[in-house]
């Protein structure tokens, strides 16, 4: 019986699924998928250097020395059906021509925000908003930032009730599942992902 249930196990199809991670300028995107993935994160991060003077605003981060040029790719699985594949996307102005690429085939997208510099995740909720692509807000809870509650953070984004937005701690690998798996509710709900099971809490 054992065996059977063994070879009938490998003969399931997991699904793929894939997830942006996206928002401004170092907001925590790479971060978010270095914490959860249970593979190396493939990451393309290069050292800002003068160049970027002038080019990327450091306003709230002038302590960052990396940026991402392309993109971050973590991957994590849910369970044997389903198995998640995260793609963060560059946060920079000078690289949003790289969204639509990324974007294509995605079922669904975090948007992570900095309370401190919150207009920057603007360009990534109306990006999202005007592609019709389900999206949730994680608010990414930098230390000695002021902590917002998330209807204030909701009313200052003009982000609809039906969409989820909740605190988190990128650096945290149990908050960032907590994110996916709000994540993963919320497309359940609009039966983007119809007989998937999220996380065991």
């Amino acid at each position: 019986m054992a065996s059977g249930n063994s070879e009938a196990r490998r003969g399931l199809t997991a699904t793929a699924v894939k997830i942006l991670i996206a928002g401004g300028f170092g907001v925590g995107k790479t971060t978010m998928v270095g914490s959860v993935s249970e593979v190396p994160p493939l990451r393309t991060e290069e050292v800002i250097t003068e160049a970027s003077a002038g080019v990327d605003d450091l306003s709230g981060v002038e302590a960052k020395t990396t940026t991402t040029v392309a993109l971050d790719f973590g991957r994590i699985t849910i369970n044997p059906e389903l198995i998640l594949y995260l793609f963060g996307t560059p946060g920079q102005d000078r690289f949003w021509f790289m969204w639509d690429e990324l974007a294509h085939g995605a079922l669904g997208a975090v948007v992570l925000a900095d309370t401190r510099r919150l207009e920057s995740c603007f360009a990534a909720v109306d990006f999202f908003e005007r592609r019709g692509l389900p999206f949730i807000v994680g608010v990414n809870c930098f230390d000695g930032a002021y902590r917002y509650g998330t209807e204030e953070v909701r009313a200052a984004l003009d982000v609809d009730h039906a969409t989820p937005l909740l605190l988190c701690d990128a650096r945290d690998r149990e908050s960032t599942k907590q994110v996916l798996i709000v994540l993963l509710q919320h497309l359940l709900a609009g039966s983007e992902l119809a007989g998937s099971v999220p996380f065991d809490r």
